[in-house]
């Protein structure tokens, strides 16, 4: 049984242990609050003078000032929405040559435009593991430009300029020789190309909306072993280009609207063993267009009102076609020579006019997508204004008669009847 004298010091040692976890919990509100930094002037100074791992907060004004780097590991820049770093039109804005750096929740406007630099509102030069997560860019030249920077993040970032010529603006989100880089949920509009990735390995690409760019979407060279998924392309000057790469998986997007003597919704260009999938082109000029690409499978995809579905040159080996649908494009498939080494099986064709006798939903009768009309619109294009005539109407019904021109290993021999994809 405690006596009265034994309960005092349990009491009295209680207090004590409670008392000192409440000091422990101050000094560790202290230590966290003198790591956060609030920023009113020159913010230079104040990553200059921050210790590794402090947060510098901005507060609300127009920060016009020189180039600001970062070269201490682990600051994080933030702050206010309207706290807004400006370049003057002068000068690129910020400059990261640190690795675990994170800039969040803040304005870049205004660099400057040069033929001899890359100024950018936000640059990654050779560190690794940043992130840069919820920044509004306006009126900038480039507004992310990573080199030689790996391991990061570039999410949820709203990336505008209103630029009118290729020469004069650069690109929304550029990759240089950066590896194992996230980028998601962003919005790039108005600048050169929407995404530029060179030299990028193991790149992740996924729901961002790339619209109204001079020149590519996404443009994309050299960079083995990457995905992009689940993004929208449209309104741009020439579409997707997907250059010089292998092992690429290219599924879940929207391709559409981008029209133009030169435009597709996504151009391949010497790629090897790489997939496209359950992907919509849509009111494109040409839909997919294909030159020296090997070893490609294209399946499940929606090609639906383009001026040429797929666009399917020789020098392309290998490729297979299957269970896409192709619904009311002025040319289905078009090609430039009578031989091919590519697969086309059980897709659908909203002009095929075979039947089914036996219901397996299979067309008895194989189906040729290479009309003889885009065959001689190939060569004069001007022959285009002859369109929906009755001549081509004769010319066609001519040719699917009697094969002589189209080419005879570029067919469907198990054409669906019903649309895969509703």
């Amino acid at each position: 049984m405690r006596t009265p004298s034994t309960l005092n010091k349990t009491k009295r040692m209680f207090r004590i242990l409670l008392l000192g976890l409440l000091l422990l919990l101050g000094l560790f509100s202290f230590s966290f609050a003198a790591d956060t930094l609030h920023v009113r002037d020159s913010l230079q100074s104040a990553i200059n003078n921050a210790p590794p791992g402090s947060i510098l907060y901005l507060e609300s004004g127009i920060y016009e000032q020189e180039t600001i780097y970062v070269r201490t590991p682990g600051i994080t820049l933030t702050g206010r929405k309207d706290a807004v770093l400006d370049g003057g039109s002068e000068r690129a804005i910020l400059i990261i040559k640190a690795d675990n750096v994170t800039v969040k929740n803040l304005t870049f406007r205004n660099t400057g435009i040069s033929f001899r630099h890359d100024f950018a509102a936000i640059e990654v030069r050779n560190a690794k593991h940043f992130e840069i997560r919820k920044n509004t860019l306006e009126k900038n030249f480039f507004g992310i430009y990573l080199s030689e920077a790996d391991s990061g993040l570039v999410v949820e970032n709203s990336i505008k300029t209103t630029g009118t010529r290729e020469a004069n603006t650069g690109n929304g989100i550029h990759l240089w020789n950066s590896n194992y880089v996230n980028i998601e949920d962003n919005y790039i509009r108005g600048h050169r190309d929407g995404i530029y990735l060179e030299f990028a390995v193991h790149a992740h690409i996924s729901n961002n909306i790339s619209e109204h760019n001079l020149r590519y979407g996404l443009h994309y060279m050299f960079s083995d072993k990457s995905v992009y998924k689940e993004n929208i392309f449209r309104y741009n000057g020439a579409g997707v280009a997907v250059m010089y790469t292998q092992n690429v998986t290219m599924r879940d997007n929207i391709f559409e609207n981008n029209w133009g003597p030169a435009a597709y919704g996504i151009l391949l260009k010497d790629i090897d063993n790489s997939v496209i999938s359950n992907n919509i082109f849509r009111n494109n000029t040409i839909g997919l267009y294909s030159e020296g690409s090997n070893g490609v499978d294209i399946h499940n995809n929606l090609f639906q009102q383009n001026g040429w579905g797929v666009k399917l040159f020789a020098n392309s080996t290998r490729n297979v076609f299957t269970k896409n649908s192709f619904i009311e494009n002025t040319f289905d498939v078009a090609t430039n020579s009578r031989q091919h080494n590519n697969t086309f099986k059980s897709n659908y064709w909203s002009k095929y006019t075979g039947y089914d006798l036996d219901g397996d939903g299979i067309g008895d009768v194989p189906h040729r997508p290479v009309r003889l009309y885009s065959l001689v619109v190939q060569q004069n294009p001007v022959s285009l204004i002859l369109h929906r005539s009755l001549f081509i109407d004769i010319l066609d019904i001519a040719e699917r008669v009697i094969p002589a021109l189209t080419p005879e290993t570029l067919v469907d021999s198990t054409p669906l009847i019903k649309d895969p994809l509703k």
